[in-house]
């Protein structure tokens, strides 16, 4: 993820059938092949037990689902860094509406993903979390009030001030980190309103990978970030 100043679009598999098993490597070829024919910056985060099958099949990052505050040793059904680095991804999610963690537990997962160079993409559901987890410097922080996930409503749209709120709270504190957000967003428009309100990306799930047809879907995302882009 060289050029940090490009939008990307990263879509979570969660735990869809969708996007299981070999069906998470189909999916991930996809979505990579319309990343590079459109030029746009495409991540996937499949489930724990796909991340090693899917990093070996696409070029694109692969991330974590989630990552557990510990460090080698006793912690028997958690998630480590370690573990994580060495099935071949790339980064990791962390604090997800559906996996919430802790304040002093973000930040030390985000410590931990940063010993073994993962990079991270923190949730936050509010503005003022988004602020605050923006402090532990994590690479992106990701609006999404967790109310519109998987909704259909676009966040983008049913409540743009939460976005350009958390915009304006985060960069009081992390001129750096990159802002994407995410629920409800299905459509090229939503993420279009999504960039003009001063993010860089989205985090994107239901919306793509339980699409009748994915690949279009995501097509459809790519030429918003271009024509965002090149306006």
């Amino acid at each position: 993820m060289s050029n940090q100043s490009e939008p990307i679009l990263l879509i979570n598999f969660k735990t869809y059938l969708e996007a299981t098993g070999k069906k998470a490597v189909e999916l991930a070829r996809k979505m990579e092949t319309v990343g590079q024919e459109t030029g746009v910056r495409v991540g996937v985060a499949p489930q724990f037990c796909d991340i090693e099958q899917v990093a070996a099949h696409v070029k694109i990052p692969v991330f974590a689902q989630h990552l557990d505050p510990i460090t080698p040793g006793a912690f028997t059904g958690h998630v480590l860094a370690e573990s994580v680095n060495a099935a071949g991804a790339t980064g990791t999610l962390i604090n997800h509406s559906e996996r919430n963690l802790k304040l002093p537990e973000i930040e030390k997962s985000v410590e931990r993903a940063r010993e073994v160079g993962l990079i991270t993409v923190v949730c936050a559901g509010t503005a003022r979390l988004g602020a605050a987890v923006a402090l532990f410097e994590p690479d992106m922080v990701a609006i999404e009030p967790p109310e519109l996930i998987g909704s259909g409503r676009a966040v983008s749209k049913e409540s743009p001030e939460i976005i350009t709120e958390s915009v304006r709270r985060i960069r009081a504190v992390n001129g750096q980190v990159r802002i994407l957000c995410g629920a409800g967003i299905t459509t090229g428009e939503d993420v279009y309103a999504a960039l003009k309100l001063g993010t860089q990306g989205v985090l994107v799930a239901s919306g793509v990978v339980k699409a009748s047809e994915p690949e279009r879907v995501l097509r459809d995302f790519c030429e918003a970030v271009r024509k965002y882009t090149y306006k």
